[in-house]
């Protein structure tokens, strides 16, 4: 089966959470997590420090990481991992990327 990168995406300029709305997020990201493990799609998941703290190191220089928060899941196909996704979206509050991890090869 494939592995998803489900990734919480920070958007720089929103306003913060207010402290019920953080709290709803942590209850429902507590019941997601949950649900992916009942599912059998859990790999892992965590937290990220805020994006001021990281940096992306590119060739053309440094650039700040633009993700607070994660899960890696495994899913047959992209669209179920996009169902798991919407349901990451609604839990946290916040937009959430897809991404498959490429394939290994045999060499």
């Amino acid at each position: 089966m494939k592995q998803y990168l489900l990734s919480v995406h920070y958007v720089d300029g929103d306003p913060p959470r207010s402290e019920d709305d953080t709290q709803r997020a942590f209850r429902d990201v507590a019941a997601l997590n949950d649900e992916l493990v009942s599912h059998g799609v859990w790999v892992f998941g965590g937290g990220l420090h805020t994006p001021d703290i990281s940096t992306v190191v590119r060739r053309q220089g440094d650039e700040t990481l633009v993700t607070d928060g994660f899960w890696v899941i495994k899913a047959p196909d992209l669209d179920v991992a996009l169902e798991w996704a919407k349901k990451a979206t609604v839990a946290c509050a916040q937009p959430v990327e897809v991404r498959p991890f490429q394939e290994e090869t045999d060499d």
